[in-house]
């Protein structure tokens, strides 16, 4: 386990450690996980240049402002868009593009429980948020993340370490039952991670789970189960005690962005980040080999255990690292014409 005193004493660090004038790019941060994580790394970076990409104007103007208010040396541009869309993220990343030769973050924590909606671009709702867009946002700017110097990290926060089994038939997760939707989802997205690492092993990928935090997630959902989730959590939320404050949601999102426990895998070199304090290891990788660059990573900071990486071993045997790719960059071709933007 990272403590909390830990992470605290790495992020007071990053304004001394590291550069100025970080670029960092956070998607669906108008609020719950992204927000709290834009503002702890506003708070805490030097003079950074920051965007934020989310739906709602009237919270991307209160945030900046409260930025500014954190940190009034950093740059905060909002972008609002609906980043379900595929097109949409082109534009977006082309307007970043347009503005900036190196990006050193891209945060990603969109999410839904809509399960029963399609896009306008004929992808099931849920999987175009949870993996479409964000595999889109990376594929993107990795040509940017890849100039950057001191960091070069990928975050995409969902359920790391609850990865299960893969429907090959129904990549989307249309029909999978709603039980098997946390694992099935969770899966994909850590071996997406795994096939952008081996285009990009100079970049750090991290999949993350952030462990129980208040969000407003069940509020865009659908359908009867959510109806029933919803009345479950007004009887039993007041009971959980265990919820994670979200200034530490924010402050831990912040050391997995910056602390050099989480190399990329390029010789498992640490010189980028903030250096580690005594007694804490370099994380181990999804592959089982420490800093090897991608990370399933749970609330505390620690590698998935022996259950994770036997699962994923099993899948990479199975080709399906290659069989996830293909059907993506399928549909990015079918929807755009072009496997990136």
């Amino acid at each position: 386990m990272v403590s909390l005193s830990i992470v605290q004493a790495s992020n007071s660090r990053v304004a001394s450690v590291l550069p100025a004038g970080l670029v960092a790019i956070f998607v669906g941060a108008t609020s719950g996980i992204g927000e709290t994580s834009l503002k702890q790394f506003a708070k805490h970076a030097r003079q950074p240049r920051v965007y934020f990409v989310g739906r709602s104007q009237e919270a991307g103007d209160r945030i900046t402002g409260e930025c500014k208010a954190l940190n009034s040396e950093g740059k905060y541009i909002f972008i609002k868009a609906d980043t379900s869309l595929i097109r949409t993220v082109d534009d977006v990343c082309r307007d970043i593009k347009k503005k900036e030769k190196a990006v050193n973050l891209l945060f990603l924590s969109t999410g839904t429980l809509k399960f029963h909606t399609e896009t306008a671009e004929g992808l099931h709702y849920a999987s175009a948020l949870v993996t479409y867009s964000r595999t889109r946002f990376i594929v993107n700017l990795l040509p940017l993340l890849q100039q950057a110097t001191a960091l070069r990290r990928v975050i995409t926060v969902l359920a790391a370490g609850k990865e299960g089994p893969v429907d090959t038939s129904d990549f989307q997760g249309r029909k999978v039952p709603m039980l098997a939707q946390r694992g099935h989802g969770t899966s994909l997205v850590t071996l997406s991670l795994e096939a952008l690492a081996k285009k990009a092993p100079d970049v750090t990928f991290i999949h993350n789970f952030p462990g129980q935090v208040k969000t407003n997630l069940a509020r865009s959902g659908d359908g009867a189960a959510i109806f029933i989730l919803r009345m479950v959590s007004k009887v039993i939320g007041p009971l959980i005690t265990s919820y994670m404050p979200n200034e530490e949601c924010g402050e831990r999102h912040v050391f997995l962005a910056t602390s050099a426990k989480y190399p990329s895998g390029t010789n498992g070199r640490t010189s980028s980040g903030v250096p580690l304090a005594s007694g804490v290891a370099v994380a181990r990788g999804t592959n089982g080999i420490s800093g090897s660059g991608v990370y399933s990573v749970d609330w505390e900071g620690e590698s998935s255990g022996p259950q994770v990486e036997e699962l994923l071993a099993k899948f990479r045997k199975e080709g399906l690292v290659e069989k996830v790719w293909e059907d993506t960059e399928e549909e990015f071709k079918r929807i755009t014409g072009l496997v990136a933007a």
